[in-house]
């Protein structure tokens, strides 16, 4: 069967007019992409160009097309795609790749940055309050690559002893002295004892032997040892530095940490290397992003304002967050910044259940007397104030600790319901109660109470949960983007800029067909 296949000169005539292809074009036209420019040296007439490249990949991300290979074959085949090439050759899967990993992953989050303050000028999103969340996305690495920090550090003490005892047995054997400083051996002092060593076997002239049937000599074998020893001692040290202050990597992405992952209905999972994503989302539209090392949320706030400040040009008030960010640290680094909290406590939805309301142990259920400074528990005993102490944070934040202390605790019969513990060294009947309170903490937590249970705040957190996390069920389940294609921290991030502008296109598509432009917040339901 001999057929030809007739098309139009102009392809733009098969498109929709309502298609999402033909918003994106523009959208993209009108960013400047400076960055994304100086990232090449030179730009060849008949290739494709950064700003096309930049089409095809956020297109593809927009429907679900992640691999390089699966795009080179769309460009070929997709009229959508050959659209936007603007009749362009179609690029193959390695400059697809290298797009990605070797120029937009030097400026991916100024090109955020750029699409973010796009739809600020249309009017899109409010530029007030910022909703933020995280989820943790599997890495490209291998399966059983990890490396655990703890079992590292106990390998390296383990060889440290070896050494101290080797460097013993060698004082006894060649009659040397070796000074060193403490038990702790480092590289260059194993330099210099093997520097001896082999002196001792220049001046005795002995050769070294090789192979079956020959015996080693007492001076190459412990110059063997030694030499052993040092790269066991580098290969720990060098796996101690890659992770940081982390717990874990993997040896084939050291960027990943191991995070547990809740890949079921009932949260359970295995331990994966895996990113923590950010997003911070305001009128639906995922405004600003950032990839980090770190399993928890707490430590991630403060970095991911400051981050997001550094490249926008507008200044959000109101923060809004779950109770996995709620910190002292947080709190102040917010109201020093001029920022309103609005983040859910930790006990907020335990402190709304009888059994937390009826736990006489409880400092939030005792009597306080601010006058006196001290508490009322339910046998109506004061537990005073005994002194303070400060702590430092592993962000190096130092935040005092007021300790409290009731002197009348003994024939108490409420003894066993008050405190809490199991420490078997001491019986019940000589333990006191004591109270641990951050006052600066304490009043933070109150005042941004007040906050949340308002009307606005209400509409807030209501919001939150719609919106941050609607953005990770659009990138997870409707976008279908479950694990990373791409290794190393700024690729990632690369690839999780392209998946956030791939949802704000299609977010603003939707809105235009829907008539729902300019829409910020979601209104609460009224009740009869």
């Amino acid at each position: 069967m001999n057929y030809q296949l007739k098309l139009p000169f102009e392809l733009e005539v098969l498109i929709p007019d309502d298609d999402p292809v033909r918003l994106l074009s523009v959208f993209v036209e009108e960013l400047e992409l400076t960055d994304l420019y100086r990232s090449y040296g030179k730009i060849k007439k008949d290739q494709v160009t950064p700003r096309q490249m930049f089409k095809i990949v956020i297109y593809a991300a927009m429907n679900h097309i992640y691999s390089s290979r699966d795009i080179e074959t769309a460009c070929r085949r997709d009229i959508n795609f050959m659209y936007l090439l603007e009749g362009k050759p179609a690029p193959d899967h390695a400059t697809i790749a290298r797009f990605l990993s070797l120029h937009l992953s030097q400026c991916s989050k100024k090109t955020l940055a750029e699409v973010t303050e796009m739809l600020y000028s249309l009017g899109e999103i409010s530029g007030t309050h910022i909703f933020i969340d995280g989820t943790k996305i599997e890495s490209a690495a291998n399966r059983y690559t990890f490396v655990w920090k703890k079992a590292v550090t106990k390998h390296q003490q383990r060889l440290c002893q070896k050494i101290a005892v080797f460097v013993e047995e060698c004082e006894i054997l060649y009659g040397i002295r070796f000074i060193f400083n403490g038990k702790k051996f480092g590289l260059r002092t194993l330099k210099k004892i093997r520097k001896r060593l082999y002196k001792i076997k220049e001046e005795e002239g002995i050769v070294f032997v090789h192979g079956i049937g020959k015996r080693k000599s007492q001076i190459q074998k412990s110059i063997e040892t030694l030499e052993g020893s040092m790269e066991k001692l580098k290969e720990y040290t060098q796996k101690i530095h890659l992770c940081g202050d982390r717990n874990s990597y993997s040896k084939t992405d050291p960027d990943a940490t191991f995070m547990r992952m809740k890949e079921d209905h009932m949260q359970n999972g295995q331990l994966k290397p895996a990113y923590n994503l950010q997003h911070g989302v305001d009128s639906e539209y995922i405004t600003w992003l950032d990839v980090t090392q770190r399993p928890t949320d707490t430590r991630t706030l403060i970095p991911f304002v400051k981050d997001m400040e550094e490249h926008l040009s507008f200044h959000y008030r109101d923060i809004v967050a779950d109770a996995g960010y709620e910190s002292e640290e947080n709190y102040l680094f917010l109201e020093e910044n001029g920022q309103t909290a609005y983040i859910k406590p930790n006990n907020y939805e335990q402190s709304k259940k009888r059994r937390y309301k009826q736990d006489i142990g409880r400092m939030e259920n005792m009597t306080y007397d601010p006058e006196q400074d001290h508490y009322v528990c339910f046998n109506g005993k004061k537990i005073i104030w005994k002194y303070d102490r400060k702590e430092k944070t592993a962000t190096g934040y130092q935040r005092i600790t007021s300790v409290y202390e009731c002197i009348e605790c003994a024939g108490c019969p409420y003894k066993t319901k008050c405190i809490k513990g199991n420490n078997s060294r001491i019986p019940i009947e000589e333990r006191v109660k004591r109270l641990y309170v951050s006052k600066t903490m304490k009043e933070k937590r109150r005042e941004d109470l007040e906050r949340i249970t308002s009307g606005y705040g209400t509409q807030l957190r209501m919001n939150r949960s719609i919106q941050a996390e609607g953005s990770f069920a659009d990138v997870k389940a409707d976008m279908a983007f479950r694990r990373y294609t791409y290794r190393g921290i700024d690729n990632v991030t690369a690839q999780s800029v392209v998946l956030a502008i791939a949802h704000n296109i299609n977010k603003l598509h939707n809105k235009i067909q829907n008539d729902k432009t300019g829409r910020h917040l979601f209104e609460l339901k009224k009740t009869a």
